[in-house]
């Protein structure tokens, strides 16, 4: 399977597949699913190698649901609720045997997931005691316990992947993200990536969102010649979930990544770029563990590739997501600068017809919204002037639109290209009357 040149996006295709787009969410969790390699030079200084994820955003976008996914699909992991966990309960508590009379240690979420994943839902809930309990366990990766004369420490080798809500229920894009989680500092420093997730309105992205539940609802009665040819195409892409199990309990016990021939300079310069930017902006605070944290996200990498080696391809993905976690915590009006200023990076690997369409659908967007206000007449096709995302497209080092033009994704989304007058046409699929 490691032979097949597509097997990253195998498998993040197969990771929460009843789950509409979210790709970065799912490389996220891919990555954070295979780990990378803990470090202990001499028995004297432990560096972990658990892969932490912070998923925030507004509600109904499915946050719980990649985390029972987790559940189902990681070798070892253990649930809990930051509403319903205490810090005792998530670390390890001191109790009196009623028989014995006699105090005994009990283990709880962080230490049972050990060599595992320890998924916490509502993690906005817990209180800030209870939550500082756990800073011990995300970093040093042990606990340590001195009560009722037990004195000793813990192993708490896990993953944390954590999901929570913002301030006030909704996401606002006008405010940081340290504004928007009442998050501290030094608990958000300690994930290694920080994804928000946003439930934007856009007419085309919510046609496919709803088309893609009731597809999924219908394929649960379907009879073989119901399924559509889109489905299949998934369908080749996804690897079946036992399949994938074993390929990650394969990979975490014999793959071990060797960093040799490491890009240092490219590392060291992005990470002195990202502290001037944090510094301008005011954002979530860029520290050594994010170096650390690079490093990590290039082996697990190469690890999903089944590597020895880590490559050059691992770490410009390492980096890509690095910066698209610190982009997307941004306020919305420094977002639009920061892309600018990372894009070469935040491009690789990335399919170029998504990107475009990406772009043509806000042009589309701003499009419509001007003919609704300037006429009566409900719009159903809208033209755009080829010229306006030939300069967006420039912006970003794509000069070849034509690829573009003749993309699946191009045409599934109602757009024709009129080649004679330059325009693009893009067909607005009709709102439903109840008479229909």
């Amino acid at each position: 399977m490691s032979k097949d040149h597509r097997i990253a996006d195998r498998i993040i295709a197969s990771i929460a597949p009843s789950i509409y787009g979210h790709d970065y969410i799912k490389r996220a969790l891919a990555l954070s699913l295979f780990g990378g390699e803990a470090k202990n030079p001499g028995q004297k200084h432990k560096v972990r190698g658990d892969i932490n994820v912070l998923i925030c955003g507004d509600p109904g976008t499915a946050k719980s649901q990649f985390l029972k996914f987790i559940e189902k699909i990681a070798p070892r992991a253990v649930f809990t609720t930051g509403q319903g966990a205490s810090a005792v309960g998530l670390t390890a508590y001191v109790r009196r045997n009623a028989a014995s009379r006699e105090w005994t240690l009990e283990a709880g979420a962080l230490v049972l997931a050990d060599q595992g994943v320890c998924l916490i839902d509502e993690f906005d809930k817990m209180n800030d005691q209870d939550r500082t309990s756990i800073h011990e366990a995300m970093e040093q990766q042990s606990i340590s316990i001195s009560k009722a004369g037990i004195v000793t420490s813990l192993q708490a080798r896990c993953s944390v992947v954590a999901a929570a809500n913002p301030i006030g229920g909704r996401y606002d894009a006008s405010m940081t993200f340290a504004e928007n989680v009442n998050l501290s500092d030094p608990i958000l420093s300690r994930f290694d990536i920080l994804c928000v997730v946003r439930d934007e309105i856009d007419p085309i992205q919510d046609q496919h969102l709803a088309k893609f539940v009731v597809g999924s609802h219908i394929r649960h009665h379907h009879s073989k010649k119901d399924v559509v040819e889109p489905e299949q195409v998934q369908n080749e892409m996804q690897i079946p979930q036992e399949i994938l199990k074993k390929y990650l309990v394969y990979a975490r016990e014999n793959i071990h990544p060797k960093l040799q021939n490491m890009d240092q300079d490219k590392v060291a310069n992005i990470y002195s770029q990202l502290r001037q930017e944090s510094l301008a902006t005011g954002s979530v605070p860029i520290t050594v563990r994010h170096i650390e944290s690079i490093i990590r996200m290039s082996e697990a990498h190469a690890r999903l590739h089944l590597r020895e080696y880590v490559q050059e391809d691992d770490v410009n993905m390492a980096v890509r997501m690095m910066l698209e976690s610190f982009v997307e915590t941004q306020k919305y009006s420094v977002m639009k600068s920061m892309r600018q200023v990372f894009h070469r990076y935040l491009l690789f690997k990335k399919d170029h017809s998504e990107l475009l369409f990406y772009i043509l659908r806000q042009l589309a967007q701003d499009q419509l919204t001007f003919q609704r206000s300037t006429s009566d007449i409900e719009a159903f096709t809208i033209e755009i002037d080829e010229k306006d995302l030939i300069d967006k497209a420039k912006q970003i080092d794509i000069h070849d639109l034509k690829p573009f033009y003749q993309s699946k994704i191009f045409e599934s989304n109602h757009f024709a290209y009129d080649a004679r007058r330059k325009v693009i046409i893009h067909t607005v699929p009709e709102t439903i009357t109840p008479e229909d």
